[in-house]
């Protein structure tokens, strides 16, 4: 699959996740942070999962709807732990991060409430993982 990390990801998660056959960048080696919309936007014309640590993007995602190839968002987790975490999330939900609409996700749980306390069908939550967002179909 084909992933982007972002900044916060720690770079050292490249080598297992390109070991493992995975297309990966990590924006970490650019010359300069673009910013959140220009990662997340980066993201979804190449086509690449975004795997990140930073909860902005899931209001990019889902409060301003924001196009986009699928996220991972990793919740406290080391730098050692981020690789081996990643690719298990890849490993069992990686089909649905690349093909079900936002509204659903085998094998998650809903996350539950948005920030403005509406039920939030466009993202889903993996026990201690974080949410799994799976791209919005509508938006392809």
């Amino acid at each position: 699959m084909k992933l982007l990390l972002d900044t916060c990801v720690s770079g050292a998660a490249m080598v297992p996740l390109k070991a493992a056959g995975h297309d990966v960048i990590w924006a970490g080696d650019w010359l300069e942070d673009p910013g959140d919309e220009e990662i997340l936007a980066l993201a979804y014309k190449e086509g690449r999962i975004l795997v990140t640590l930073d909860k902005d993007f899931g209001e990019l995602v889902v409060v301003r709807e924001q196009a986009h190839a699928g996220m991972i968002r990793l919740v406290v987790l080391s730098a050692s732990q981020q690789a081996p975490t990643c690719l298990m999330v890849l490993d069992r939900y990686g089909t649905e991060l690349q093909s079900v609409p936002a509204s659903r996700s085998a094998g998650a749980q809903p996350a539950g409430s948005s920030r403005r306390g509406q039920p939030s069908s466009s993202s889903c939550y993996l026990s201690d993982l974080g949410p799994l967002i799976p791209r919005k179909m509508s938006s392809m």
